[in-house]
């Protein structure tokens, strides 16, 4: 229970990090973060340790923790902006390995990619567009546009906008307490800037 995984987020309710329970409590402990439940109320060490724990637990000699599946820095706003690079990695890891003309979802290696717009026809090698395209679609699609060959894309490619930390997180997302914060349209609820009008 104790190496398991807990979703930092900064100040702004961003996602950061993810960190074992082991130092999630250690960072609450010490003042540095605060635990947040599903309704977002944020609590402090001695208020979280004092909630009853029916499930997820870590047992001490007096009591019974309940464990963190979120916790939100007190003081850290920052949250990191790398420049996503171009690689077939990150295209399969953007189009989730799914060819984006059949929407079948393959092992990488029966997957390529494909330039929506061919280079023969002056296409370019960027984010928005190349995509990823099992082997009979690419065949099928040939030296043509989706438009020319009758085909579809299931979204229209562009570059990505992801953290380092997170390039890999969301698929492996285990705990729903994770899934207001890393869905960007709730996660935009949290962020937008609240006039006074």
């Amino acid at each position: 229970m104790l190496n398991s995984s807990v979703l930092v987020l900064n100040r702004n309710f961003q996602p950061v990090h993810v960190t074992s329970v082991k130092r999630a409590l250690s960072l609450l402990y010490l003042g540095v973060a605060k635990a947040i439940d599903t309704q977002y109320r944020l609590y402090e060490f001695e208020d979280w340790a004092a909630l009853s724990a029916t499930q997820d637990s870590i047992h001490t000699v007096n009591r019974h923790i309940r464990v963190p599946r979120v916790v939100v820095l007190s003081a850290y706003e920052y949250l990191p902006r790398g420049r996503v690079r171009f690689s077939r990695l990150n295209i399969y890891a953007r189009d989730h390995d799914t060819c984006q003309y059949c929407a079948r979802r393959l092992p990488r290696s029966e997957l390529n990619l494909d330039h929506v717009v061919p280079r023969s026809q002056g296409g370019k090698t960027s984010w928005e567009n190349v995509v990823c395209s099992c082997v009979p679609c690419n065949l099928s699609k040939g030296g043509r546009t989706p438009e020319q060959a009758g085909m579809k894309l299931l979204k229209k490619p562009v570059r990505p906008r992801w953290t380092p930390f997170f390039r890999g997180t969301f698929r492996r997302v285990t705990y729903r307490e994770w899934l207001p914060f890393l869905n960007l349209a709730d996660a935009s609820y949290w962020n937008v800037e609240l006039r006074d009008d």
